[in-house]
């Protein structure tokens, strides 16, 4: 569900930024669209949250009030009502789409060369990732790390590392794309991946409900196992490959 509250004492973007964080460390909130030009916040729950909750999450972050904006959720119910009536599904169609892309074109790519190489479809596959999802969290890089902060165990504790996160994605698909170091970057890649998981884990076990910022804001995504099996799966290649590295 979706509803529109206006919000009083926002005067800059930074305001902005700080009650767009708090309202997303509630456990109920998917997502949170803040915007200063009409003060007001679109919120997508799991549950209804008390007004009083909200207001509360929002006093955490400074001198701001929250009110219902009545003629905004009669517009959110009838936006969402129709959403509800074009589809039923969780929203995950994209990232299917995008991890079928993946995996077709670099299944393609082992029948063009005549064979099936186990390594170099996995070189491409994470190549194929790591530079499709540092390109979406790229597209709103504010966006995305005020998100990744909510759960991620390194970004929680040093706010700059969310920022710095799309660019280790899109080096790492680089050095994948060309073949760099692959040791040192297959280490890399599990090392990353491995502290991105255990945040969702922990996350998922809390049964904290966070927005996914696996494909940045773009495409909004509720976090879930679906988000956790994606690092793991990264996480599993790099250690394949590192394994075959040394054995082979």
């Amino acid at each position: 569900m979706t509803h529109t509250y206006q919000i009083k004492g926002m005067t800059c973007n930074g305001c902005v930024a700080k009650v767009r964080s708090e309202l997303l460390k509630l456990g109920d909130v998917l997502s949170a669209e803040v915007q200063l030009a009409h003060p007001q916040a679109t919120i997508t729950m799991q549950q209804h949250i008390p007004l009083a909750k909200l207001q509360a999450a929002v006093s955490q972050a400074g001198s701001y009030t929250i009110t219902e904006d009545v003629e905004g959720a009669q517009h959110m119910e009838h936006k969402e009502a129709a959403s509800n009536a074009e589809t039923s599904s969780p929203g995950y169609f994209p990232l299917y789409l995008i991890f079928g892309y993946i995996t077709g074109i670099t299944l393609l790519i082992q029948i063009v060369n005549g064979g099936f190489n186990l390594m170099q479809w996995m070189s491409h596959f994470m190549a194929g990732f790591f530079l499709v999802f540092s390109f979406f969290k790229l597209m709103k890089l504010n966006a995305f790390a005020e998100g990744y902060r909510t759960y991620d165990l390194i970004a929680r504790r040093f706010p700059a590392y969310a920022y710095v996160y799309p660019f280790i994605e899109l080096g790492l698909g680089l050095a994948f794309v060309t073949g760099v170091a692959p040791l040192a970057v297959n280490i890399i890649t599990l090392v990353v991946m491995g502290v991105s998981s255990l945040g969702v884990v922990q996350s998922l076990l809390r049964k904290t409900q966070f927005q996914c910022a696996c494909l940045g804001t773009v495409i909004q995504l509720p976090l879930s196992k679906v988000t956790l099996f994606e690092d793991l799966l990264m996480t599993g290649m790099s250690a394949v490959m590192i394994i075959i590295f040394i054995f082979t």
